[in-house]
């Protein structure tokens, strides 16, 4: 049995190893690189923009040029969010330089646990495994110029495509597997970065504390997801309230003596 990826602490475990994360790298991004100290919850100080915002997992290169971070997402994962935090870790390189070069590549994964809840601006529902973002410019015929290494990755589980190559396949049922089924999961343990993690996160590798912790994450968010529910059951009920108002032309207070006494 393995460890749920949909928990904070069992995430952190697999992936601030510098084995997992090396690899994750390599089959995700296709780099080759070596890692000074991997950070968990990342704050940068003076803050930058206006948000002060965190990230789960930050690592540089030892050579300083690259700049990866793994961002786990729960509840309101939206791309909005995800942006502002990759232009951010750009931005952030303008506080130690003289000039406007941008020395470090940046590169950011986003792990999403959940089938997505945002559309197109058309309206079509977004349903990809992986996407991929960059920010280089581009000819009025389509031609990409190559002047910055800046990725941008999603990878979702719950939207499987055929065309995913293995290596990134690999990595994606790791987290649906460990989610929908950690007692019998089928993963390719071929793939040594795989093998490492699950190895990390099965149940009997778990200390005694860490499974406390997972167990108290675990309840926060079952708390939180009803605390949300109850705010939209509370935002229809007054929706309700407002359009009896607006057929009846009573108040709300009227409305609301009317159904206490209903009860």
């Amino acid at each position: 049995m393995i460890g749920n990826l949909d928990n904070e602490i069992i995430f952190k475990k697999a992936f601030t190893n510098k084995i997992v994360f090396t690899a994750f790298v390599k089959d995700i991004l296709g780099l080759d690189i070596e890692i000074g100290n991997i950070e968990t919850e990342k704050k940068f100080e003076p803050k930058i923009g206006y948000v002060d915002f965190e990230l789960d997992i930050f690592a540089e290169t030892v050579d300083r040029r690259i700049v990866i971070e793994i961002q786990r997402v729960e509840y309101d994962h939206h791309f909005d969010r995800f942006l502002y935090y990759f232009l951010m870790l750009i931005a952030e390189q303008q506080k130690k330089s003289k000039e406007y070069n941008i020395e470090q590549t940046v590169y950011l994964i986003v792990v999403l646990t959940a089938p997505y809840t945002i559309s197109e601006k058309n309206g079509k529902p977004i349903k990809d495994e992986v996407l991929l973002i960059n920010i280089n410019p581009q000819t009025l015929d389509g031609k990409l110029r190559d002047l910055y290494g800046h990725q941008f990755v999603c990878l979702n589980p719950n939207h499987p495509n055929k065309s995913t190559p293995q290596r990134i396949r690999d990595w994606l049922d790791l987290i649906y597997q460990s989610i929908h089924s950690p007692e019998r999961p089928k993963l390719n343990l071929e793939n040594q970065g795989i093998k490492k993690a699950v190895e990390l996160i099965s149940f009997e590798n778990l200390t005694p504390e860490e499974r406390a912790q997972a167990k108290n994450k675990e309840a926060s968010k079952i708390t939180i997801a009803k605390f949300r529910q109850l705010e939209k059951y509370e935002i229809a009920q007054n929706c309700i309230n407002e359009l009896i108002a607006k057929i009846t032309k009573l108040s709300i207070t009227e409305i609301q003596k009317l159904r206490k006494k209903e009860l």
